[in-house]
């Protein structure tokens, strides 16, 4: 029988999954929700005749399931968000009695390695650098505000103005579920709110509290492993601009680039560094499937990890615009796809190669001057211009109007630039911006609002310590 994919997710990634499927030869199936039916992702594979199946959300397990064993499917590709980093539904997708492939690291790794705690201390025991803070949950509040007053009379020490920690959801991610606070009374309300929205959200209510890192870089590093035990990277990337909110808002591969700016340490140093510590620690938990690893850099040059994300990321792409597997551009998601079905990487390290820079551009309905509100309404005009170094992954129509569901995060599209340098990339990600145009209203009939002319203020500063 050949082999079936659902696609358990939606927009640019469920496209960007139909067009690894594609390439592999592999049949697939897709599943919307009602707010979804004008979206790409629904239209285009109905015009190809592909299966299409409408349900009622992408959280529910058990429709998403009855789907797969209606439409035969032998495997599940959850995307990001949703169901991608949930131990359990990977757990269920491959020990039912319909056993399915999960397009994804075991289940047993995504339980590891999806708790910030449990990361932290495996690290910390493999000599890995960790934010200083809490190595074990938190459930107590009298114990956390103890934790806080230790970390603020730490920082003091250290000659660190003003003391500040973060408060976080140990399983929590995406910039979901975290609070800075810089005075010791707020603690307790703070971890009462951040747990209750833990417990809501990923059904831990386990509690970080650790340093707050500040003028910090965030930096990634993007792993691809197999069952076989082979393991390789593809670089790095960094995603330092973001809102308020720490959302990713513009992504740039390499993560440093020393010939576009000044850094006040050995950038290619710490580049390696961090790339060696992911490496080992996903060796050490055998690490089977595309992941990344994330980092704090201060500007000191200190990297700490900070949590690891078990499944492909929104800027993956970028990573696979600058790197070559023996001279080819590579496509990460049919390499995670791959993995899951338990082919061998067919090639090493020494095979991939890393050319120019790419940098990824988030556009989005939001009201950036009022803490990056999200907006709704209806599209009526979206272009973006045409270049052989520009790639647009979007799920909007470009041929009629489009009403933004109020369900989801109000993401338009990605714009992948390429440059044979971060010099190029930049001048080619200003052209990109200043070609695109998104025109609508909200429900109210004013102007829709997006994050562009945001997008354009901020490409200056990327790489750069400020």
């Amino acid at each position: 029988m050949k082999d079936r994919v659902l696609i358990a997710n939606r927009g640019e990634i469920a496209l960007r999954i139909m067009e690894a499927c594609e390439n592999l030869g592999l049949d697939y199936v897709v599943v919307y929700t009602p707010g979804d039916e004008q979206s790409l992702h629904v239209k285009l594979p109905q015009a190809k005749g592909k299966a299409c199946f409408r349900i009622a959300s992408y959280r529910d397990a058990n429709d998403i399931l009855a789907v797969a064993d209606e439409a035969k499917c032998t495997a599940i590709h959850p995307g990001y968000g949703f169901f991608s980093e949930d131990f359990r539904f990977a757990r269920r997708v491959v020990k039912r009695n319909n056993p399915l492939i999960f397009i994804g690291p075991r289940w047993e790794v995504i339980r590891d390695l999806g708790h910030k705690l449990n990361v932290k201390k495996l690290a910390h025991d493999l000599g890995i650098p960790v934010i200083p803070g809490t190595i074990i949950p938190l459930y107590n509040e009298l114990e956390a505000e103890a934790k806080a007053e230790e970390l603020f009379l730490w920082q003091e020490e250290q000659g660190i103005e003003p003391p500040r920690v973060l408060i976080k959801a140990a399983a929590g991610g995406g910039g979901m579920g975290i609070e800075e606070v810089d005075d010791l009374d707020m603690v307790r309300p703070v971890f009462r709110r951040i747990r209750s929205y833990a417990k809501r959200l990923f059904g831990d209510d386990g509690v970080v509290i650790e340093v707050f890192i500040r003028d910090y870089h965030h930096l990634e590093v993007q792993i691809l492993g197999n069952q076989f035990g082979e393991l390789v990277h593809f670089g790095t990337r960094n995603c330092t601009i973001q809102s308020i909110g720490r959302q990713k808002r513009i992504e740039i591969a390499p993560g440093f680039d020393p010939k576009y700016t000044d850094y006040p340490f050995d950038a290619q140093k710490v580049l390696d560094e961090i790339v060696k510590h992911s490496l080992k620690l996903a060796s050490y938990v055998g690490y089977d499937s595309v992941g990344t690893w994330e980092w704090l850099v201060t500007r000191a040059g200190k990297p700490y990890l900070m949590e690891v994300n078990t499944r492909i990321q929104v800027e993956n792409e970028i990573s696979a615009r600058i790197s070559r597997i023996k001279g080819k551009e590579p496509n990460l998601i049919e390499e995670q796809i791959r993995a899951a079905f338990g082919e061998r990487l067919g090639y090493t390290q020494q095979d991939i190669s890393f050319k120019g820079t790419s940098i990824e551009f988030r556009l989005i309905a939001e009201d950036v001057k009022h803490g990056f509100k999200p907006l709704s309404g209806i599209i009526n005009r979206f272009e973006f211009p045409s270049y052989e170094w520009l790639r647009v992954r979007t799920h909007v129509p470009q041929d009629e109007p489009y009403r933004i569901p109020t369900e989801f995060d109000p993401n338009l599209a990605l714009g992948i630039v390429w440059g044979k340098d971060t010099f190029e990339a930049e001048r080619r990600g200003f052209k990109f911006l200043e070609g695109t145009i998104i025109e609508g209203q909200t429900p109210k009939g004013e102007p829709l609002l997006t994050n562009i002319e945001y997008l354009k203020k901020k490409l200056p500063e990327i790489l750069k310590f400020l």
